[in-house]
């Protein structure tokens, strides 16, 4: 069995979240066959939305991952999940299913609450989380509120001050909803300390995403549930 991972943009963080809840999910005897393009993130951050050159790298990206044989691959990056969603139908028909990181995420947080928070280090992951949040509250007919959190002044911090700043941010918001929202996964490592200065629901990707990677297995055959 082989899997493929496929990232915009990666830090030692985001890495080891996501290849140790993949393997908790699937096992050690799983081929992970990693792709990334930090070209991606980049571009679209600077144009503010994606745009077509970005958008064709990464289906260039998944398609690579099918000519090398992945019987899955995990979308990591939000900010380009509705990339992943618009070659639903090609991955379906050459057997390949493309697993967004964050779609059960969001289905968990409209089941957990009505007002949802959403913290991102970058305005362009915000829009892409928003709207899977409001597709899933659509799909289970519950009214929602989001509450949007920019992590503003993030980048080119280490660990230690990135939580700490996460801990700032979230202040903002903890008081006005019931759940809150982790949009990038390179977030991960700071749920559980926000959790307990907030006593809050937090919600990161990685493990909802490898989870959901593993029931495309299932689904497969590839492993028994």
């Amino acid at each position: 069995m082989k899997v493929g991972l496929i990232y915009t943009g990666t830090t030692p963080e985001l890495i080891e979240d996501i290849e140790r809840e993949v393997r908790a999910q699937i096992g050690n005897e799983a081929e992970l066959f990693s792709l990334a393009d930090p070209s991606i993130i980049a571009e679209v951050r600077d144009e503010g939305y994606v745009t077509t050159p970005p958008a064709a790298r990464l289906i260039t990206m998944f398609m690579k991952a099918a000519e090398e044989g992945c019987d899955a691959v995990l979308n990591i990056c939000s900010s380009v999940g509705e990339v992943a969603d618009c070659v639903q139908d090609t991955a379906r028909y050459i057997g390949m299913p493309i697993v967004r990181v964050d779609e059960e995420m969001c289905r968990e947080a409209v089941r957990e609450g009505e007002r949802i928070g959403v913290m991102a280090t970058l305005p362009t992951t915000l829009e892409p989380t928003k709207n899977t949040i409001k597709r899933m509250a659509r799909e289970n007919n519950k009214k929602i509120e989001l509450v949007d959190c920019l992590v503003d002044g993030a980048f080119g911090l280490d660990q230690e001050q990135f939580r700490a700043r996460m801990g700032e941010c979230a202040g903002r918001i903890a008081d006005k909803v019931d759940v809150i929202v982790f949009a990038q996964g390179s977030m991960a490592y700071c749920e559980k300390y926000i959790a307990d200065m907030y006593g809050k629901v937090v919600l990161s990707s990685p493990r909802f995403g490898a989870a959901a990677l593993r029931e495309a297995l299932v689904k497969k055959g590839l492993i028994k549930d």
